[in-house]
């Protein structure tokens, strides 16, 4: 990146009063604003006063300029470094920076960076992580199976294993961007995007269901065809059974993440469903029902 001179493009000394930066910056900035300056060399001048303003004129920044040049907003990592390089020497040693102090501020910050080293090698740095997502079903994740995706010109398989949870991530060690000067690769951060596609509610490893039956079966009982994840199940109902009735299906519910054959429970609320439209017939069987209910 090019190296800007702050001072230069407001046109000030090293040793500016705040007031001096403040009064420069109002000059050139409305000499070079866009408004009444149309041409685009003008709009570039313009960026580059905003951006040397912004930096003198606060404390912080313009301390770190004057420090580092033109690797100022790698300061703070930069002194850091140094302090744990410093910790680590039993003696106290530090840094000892002799001749051009940007020729040691850019070889440092090069290596620290991953950029190149005085001696043109290229400094061993780590990769970049990169982070992918995978859309998925709730039905796919109900067995372990295999994806394919296309990421850092390969073709990656990852195993999913079954009863993966929504926005869980895995994690494939050196799949990520290769690394720099023999550096190691980053690593590949994939997350699981489960969608819902079926009737049931999930709690974990457990499973929700409500079925709906008529009002006859929950009184007199019966047998209900139920389609489930496992495959087509017979329930017997109770007679007499009530509205909003919650039975449990021990070993019905969703796979267990990475534990071979153990499944959750599926919960079956039963609905009762009320008849409509009922004949006079109907109407005067339930009105004898109340009364012998009320003898």
């Amino acid at each position: 990146m090019e190296f800007i001179d702050y001072y230069s493009v407001l046109g000030v000394s090293k040793n500016a009063e705040p007031d001096e930066i403040k009064k420069a910056y109002r000059k050139l900035a409305r000499q070079y604003h866009p408004d009444t300056n149309p041409d685009p060399q003008s709009n570039k001048k313009f960026q580059q006063i905003n951006e040397a303003n912004e930096v003198l004129s606060d404390p912080d920044k313009r301390s770190k300029f004057d420090k580092y040049g033109k690797d100022w907003q790698h300061g703070d990592q930069f002194e850091q470094a140094q302090r744990q390089r410093s910790q680590s020497q039993p003696f106290g040693g530090g840094y000892s920076f002799e001749g051009s102090d940007d020729d040691h501020f850019s070889d440092f910050f090069a290596s620290l960076f991953g950029g190149r080293s005085r001696g043109g090698k290229t400094a061993a740095s780590r990769g970049q992580d990169v982070n992918a997502s995978i859309n998925l079903n709730l039905s796919d994740v109900f067995n372990k199976h295999q994806q394919t995706f296309h990421i850092n010109d390969k073709n990656v398989r990852i195993t999913i294993p079954a009863g993966v949870e929504n926005g869980q991530i895995i994690k494939l060690k050196g799949y990520g961007n290769p690394g720099r000067g023999n550096g190691p690769s980053g690593d590949l951060f994939i997350t699981l995007n489960v969608n819902n596609n079926t009737t049931y509610k999930r709690t974990g490893s457990d499973l929700h269901l409500t079925q709906e039956i008529d009002m006859y079966t929950a009184l007199l009982g019966g047998d209900i065809t139920l389609e489930t994840l496992h495959g087509t199940i017979k329930l017997k109902v109770k007679p007499e059974t009530q509205n909003n009735t919650k039975i449990r299906l021990k070993g019905k519910g969703f796979p267990v993440y990475k534990v071979d054959d153990q499944f959750g429970d599926l919960f079956i609320t039963y609905h009762v469903k009320l008849p409509s439209n009922l004949s006079e017939k109907q109407k005067e069987l339930l009105k004898q029902m109340k009364e012998m209910d009320g003898e």
